[in-house]
C-alpha cells in the first residue's frame, strides 16, 4: 500500500494534472491513496478574498470569479461528458458555499478563525473534485473520500490538533478495500463537524496521517524539484541532489529552510518508520530523495547546508545574570507569553550573556517583552536593555555522522573567515547533528557557496574575476584564461568565472559568468566605463574567492586597491604604481591584505613572469637578509640596447620595442628610468627596507628636451632630433669593449639606477633580447649571489605571470 501526495505546483493546471494521472497510472500497488493540494495559487486567492471581504471591499467578488474561472478551465481541458457535468455541478456547490461565506464576512466586517478555515480549505475540496473525476475517466476503482469525514480534530481553527484514535479508525474503515482513493489535503473536521485545517504543510500532514494509519510501505511526496539538495539550488548552482537521508537529518534541513518538507507534518510516518520518497512530478524518472531511519554508507558526514534569513539576534547581558538561577526561565517565559519561538539559542560559559535568534518581524515585540520582564534589573543596572541586531541569517551544516569526524567546525569557520564572513554567534547541540552560525544577510550567498565548495565539490574551487584593462597584457591574459580554463577545471579543480570586465571605454558584468569566448562582444555591448561603479558592483556582488585583476598602468586604478582589499577581494596586478607609491600607502595595502585575508599579489611588477618577488619572499620568510641587489630590470631597455648599434638609429629601435609590446604605452616611462626605479624600489621594500622613490638616484641618459616633452608623438620626434646623442653613447661603450645596460643597484641603504657600460667580464654582458637578470647578495648568498634570469618583458609573459598569481590564490 502506498500514499502519494501532490503539491500545488503539481496540480497547478490541467496539463500538470494529466502528469499526475500518468504517474498514478504507473503505480503497481493494489491499494493507493492519492492526496492533493489546491490548484497552484488558489489558496492565496481564497485568503486574499477573505481579507478583502473583511475590509468591506467588494473586490472579493473579483477573486471569486478568478477562482471559478481557474477550476472550470481545468474541467473543460480534462473531462468529457457525463463526468464533466458531474464535476461542474459539484464545483458550483463549492462556489455557492464560498460566495455565501464571503458575503457573510463582508456584511459582518469580521473574519473569524472558524470561517477562515472553511474558506481556506475550499481550494483542496475543489481541486480534489476535478482530479477524482479525471482519474475515474481513465482508471477503474477510483473512490473519492472527503478527508473531513475521516480526519477528526479539536476545534482549534487554523492549526487543529488531530484526534488520532478516532482518525485512525475512520481511515482504516473508509480505505479498507483495494483501489485508488483520492483525498483532499489540508482539511479535516472537528468533533462538531465543522471544517478545520491542519496548518502549514497541511496536505503533507494529511498524507502522513493516512500513511501511518494504514501502515503504508512508503509515502511519496511529489513536488517540483528532484528531492532534497545539498543546498538551495537557486543560490548554489552546484547543489547536488541527495539520494537518501535519515529522518532526523531531513527534519534538521527542513527546519532550517529546505522547503520540501515541514518537519511536524512527517511525525506520524516517522513514528511508524515509514520511508518518505520526495519525487519530481515533472521529472518522474529521477530517483528523488529517500528519507528513512536507515541508509547505505555515505563517506561525507555532512548531508546538507541550509539557512534561514530575516533573523534578529537578541542579546541580554550584564553582571546580574551570572550565577542567578531561573534567569533563562524568565527570559523564555517572556517570549512564550508573546507566542515567540526561539530559533537559535547560545550562552557563554561565563553566564554573562545569552543570545536568542527569532524572526525579524517579532524583534520589536520580543525586546519590549524581555525588557518588561527584567525592568527591575535594568533599572538597577544589573543587566543592560536588550540589544537587537537585525538583517541576519542562520547558516547550518547538517549531518548525522558529523559527531564521528573531527575538525568539521574548524573547516567551517576557517572557510567563512577566509572569505571575510563575520560570525555573530555559534551553536551546536550535543548530538553534533547540526552546527549553526549567525551571519549577516548580505553574506548568505557567499557563505552557502563557499561552504558547499569546501564540503561537496570534490575540492573544486571557484574563482570570481573582475578584470580591468584588456590592452596588450589584458588581451593576452584573456586569451590564456580562455585556453586554460578546461585544463584548470579538469586537472587542477579550479573553476575560473569572469564576472566583470572593463577597458577605458566600456564595462560589463554578469554574476552568472561572462562567456570567455564572447567577452569582446559582451564588453562592447556593455555600459560606459566608470571606475567608481566598477568598484561598487564588485563589492555589491559579495562573491567568494573574488579577485580584482589590474592589467593597466593607470594611477587612478592603482589608487582603488584598498577598496577591494577592505572587502576581502584579492588584488592581482602588473601595475607598479601602487607598490612604488608612498611607503605608507604600500604598507597600508599589505596590512589590509593581512587583516582581511585578501591576497595582494604583484609578481609581475618586477620581471614580468619571472619568479623574482616570490623567490625574494621565500628568502625573507626563511630568515635570510638581503644586503645587496644588482639587476637589469627593464626588458624593454635591454631589448633596445641589445638591438641598437651603428647600423640603425635609436628612434627606430624604440618604435620596434613598442610594436613588440615591450614598452609601456608611454615609452618615456621606460627610457626615463622611472620604471626601473619603481622596480628596484619594490624589491628593496620586499627585502624589508623602507624607502621612497625620491631616495633612488636616477641619472637619465635622455637629453633634457626629451624628458620635457608633453606627448608620445612629441617624445618620438625628440628622439629623432637627438639621434647623434644616442649614437655617441653606443660608440663610446663599443670602443671600450663594453655594452650598454640600464642597471639598478642597492647596497648599504642606497639605491641608484642608470645606464652603465658593462665589460665582458660582468654577468650582465651577455644578457640577450628582452631578458632580465637579478643578483641577490644575502647573508647566505655572500660571494656567489642567487641569480634569477629570463624574459622580463612582453605581453604574453607578463600575462602568464598574472595568470600564475591568480592560480596561486586558488591554492591559498
Amino acid at each position: 500500500m502506498k500514499v502519494l501526495k501532490f503539491g500545488g505546483t503539481s496540480v497547478a493546471n490541467a496539463q500538470n494534472i494529466q502528469l499526475v494521472i500518468d504517474i498514478v497510472k504507473k503505480q503497481e500497488t493494489k491499494k493507493l491513496a492519492v492526496v492533493v493540494s489546491a490548484l497552484g495559487g488558489v489558496t492565496d486567492l481564497l485568503l486574499n478574498a477573505a481579507q478583502l471581504a473583511a475590509q468591506g471591499l467588494k473586490l472579493y467578488e473579483t477573486e471569486i470569479r478568478k477562482i471559478e474561472s481557474k477550476h472550470l478551465e481545468a474541467v473543460d481541458a480534462l473531462l468529457q461528458q457525463p463526468l464533466k457535468s458531474e464535476a461542474e455541478a459539484a464545483l458550483h456547490q463549492h462556489f455557492d458555499q464560498l460566495e455565501t461565506l464571503l458575503k457573510g464576512v463582508f456584511l459582518l466586517g469580521e473574519l473569524s478563525d472558524r470561517t477562515s478555515d472553511a474558506i481556506s480549505g475550499m481550494g483542496e475540496l475543489m481541486s480534489s473534485t476535478i482530479i477524482a473525476k479525471a482519474l475515474q475517466q481513465q482508471l477503474d476503482r477510483v473512490v473519492y473520500v472527503d478527508s473531513r469525514n475521516i480526519i477528526t480534530t479539536d476545534s482549534k481553527f487554523g492549526k487543529a490538533k488531530v484526534d488520532f484514535e478516532i482518525t485512525n479508525y475512520q481511515i482504516q474503515k473508509a480505505l479498507k478495500s483495494d483501489g485508488i482513493y483520492l483525498l483532499p489535503g489540508f482539511v479535516a473536521s472537528s468533533h462538531e463537524k465543522h471544517t478545520t485545517t491542519l496548518g502549514r504543510g497541511g496536505s503533507d500532514y494529511t498524507a502522513a496521517i493516512v500513511a501511518a494509519a494504514l501502515e503504508a510501505e512508503v509515502l511519496e511526496i511529489w513536488t517540483d524539484v528532484n528531492g532534497m539538495y545539498t543546498a538551495n539550488p537557486k543560490i548554489v548552482k552546484q547543489a547536488l541532489p541527495i539520494s537518501e537521508i535519515l529522518y532526523h537529518e531531513a527534519m534538521e534541513l527542513s527546519h532550517f529552510g529546505a522547503k520540501v518538507l515541514y518537519p511536524p507534518t512527517i511525525q506520524p510516518v516517522l513514528n511508524k518508520s515509514i520511508p518518505i520518497l520526495i519525487k519530481n512530478t515533472f521529472e518522474p524518472e529521477h530517483p528523488g530523495t529517500r528519507i528513512s531511519d536507515q541508509i547505505q554508507g555515505n563517506a561525507n558526514p555532512i548531508k546538507g547546508i541550509t539557512h534561514i534569513q530575516n533573523i534578529a539576534l537578541l542579546t541580554v547581558e550584564g553582571s546580574g545574570i551570572v550565577g542567578v538561577s531561573g534567569f533563562s526561565k524568565r527570559l523564555f517565559e517572556a517570549l512564550s507569553q508573546e507566542n515567540i519561538s526561539a530559533i537559535f539559542i547560545t550562552q557563554a560559559s561565563s553566564e554573562h550573556s545569552i543570545c536568542v535568534g527569532i524572526t525579524e518581524v517579532e524583534a520589536k515585540t520580543a525586546k519590549q517583552a524581555i525588557d518588561k520582564a527584567f525592568q527591575i534589573e535594568i533599572a538597577q543596572s544589573l543587566i543592560d536593555p536588550t540589544i537587537v541586531e537585525t538583517q541576519l541569517s542562520i547558516v547550518a551544516l547538517v549531518g548525522e555522522k558529523m559527531k564521528n569526524h573531527q575538525g568539521i567546525s574548524g573547516k567551517m569557520f576557517s572557510t567563512l573567515g577566509k572569505n571575510n564572513v563575520n560570525i555573530r554567534a555559534i551553536a551546536q547541540g550535543a548530538s553534533e547533528r547540526n552546527i549553526s552560525v549567525v551571519i549577516g544577510d548580505k553574506d548568505v550567498n557567499k557563505a552557502l557557496n563557499t561552504l558547499h565548495e569546501r564540503f561537496f565539490e570534490d575540492n573544486t574551487k571557484q574563482l570570481n574575476l573582475f578584470v580591468m584593462g584588456v590592452g596588450n597584457v589584458g588581451e593576452k591574459f584573456m586569451e590564456q584564461l580562455t585556453q586554460q580554463r578546461k585544463y584548470l577545471r579538469e586537472q587542477l579543480k579550479i573553476n575560473l568565472r569572469l564576472v566583470g570586465i572593463s577597458n577605458s571605454r566600456k564595462m560589463h558584468f554578469d554574476l552568472d559568468g561572462i562567456p570567455l569566448k564572447d567577452w569582446k562582444n559582451k564588453l562592447e555591448e556593455g555600459k560606459t566605463a566608470d571606475l567608481e561603479q566598477f568598484i561598487a558592483k564588485a563589492i555589491d556582488a559579495n562573491l567568494r574567492n573574488a579577485i580584482f585583476v589590474d592589467n593597466t598602468a593607470s594611477e587612478l586604478v592603482a589608487a582603488t586597491y584598498a577598496n577591494y582589499l577592505e572587502k576581502n577581494i584579492a588584488v592581482v596586478t602588473c601595475n607598479k604604481i601602487a607598490c612604488a607609491s608612498e611607503y605608507g600607502n604600500y604598507s597600508r595595502l599589505k596590512a589590509l591584505a593581512r587583516k582581511y585575508s585578501a591576497p595582494f599579489l604583484f609578481e609581475t611588477n618586477v620581471g614580468a613572469g619571472l619568479p623574482i618577488i616570490d623567490t625574494l619572499k621565500h628568502l625573507i620568510t626563511s630568515g635570510d637578509k638581503v644586503n645587496k641587489i644588482q639587476a637589469v630590470l627593464s626588458g624593454s631597455l635591454n631589448f633596445i640596447f641589445n638591438n641598437f648599434n651603428e647600423t640603425n638609429n635609436f628612434h627606430d629601435i624604440v618604435v620596434e620595442a613598442g610594436v613588440q609590446g615591450f614598452t609601456e604605452p608611454d615609452p618615456k616611462i621606460d627610457l626615463s628610468g622611472i620604471d626601473v626605479a619603481r622596480k628596484i624600489l619594490i624589491l628593496i621594500r620586499e627585502s624589508g627596507y623602507a624607502m621612497e622613490i625620491e631616495d633612488i638616484d636616477n641619472v637619465s641618459f635622455l637629453p633634457d628636451e626629451c624628458l620635457k616633452t608633453a606627448s608620445v608623438p612629441e617624445f618620438f620626434e625628440s628622439l629623432k632630433k637627438h639621434d647623434q646623442h644616442f649614437a655617441d653613447l653606443y660608440r663610446k661603450a663599443a670602443e671600450k669593449g663594453c655594452r650598454l645596460k640600464y642597471v639598478a643597484e642597492f647596497e648599504n641603504g642606497k639605491a641608484k639606477v642608470g645606464l652603465q657600460e658593462i665589460p665582458a667580464t660582468h654577468d650582465f654582458y651577455n644578457l640577450q633580447g628582452k631578458d632580465n637578470i637579478v643578483l641577490f647578495y644575502t647573508d647566505r648568498y655572500v660571494d656567489q649571489p642567487l641569480i634569477i634570469k629570463g624574459a622580463g618583458a612582453g605581453a604574453a609573459v607578463t600575462a602568464s605571470g598574472i595568470f600564475a598569481d591568480v592560480i596561486r590564490i586558488a591554492n591559498v
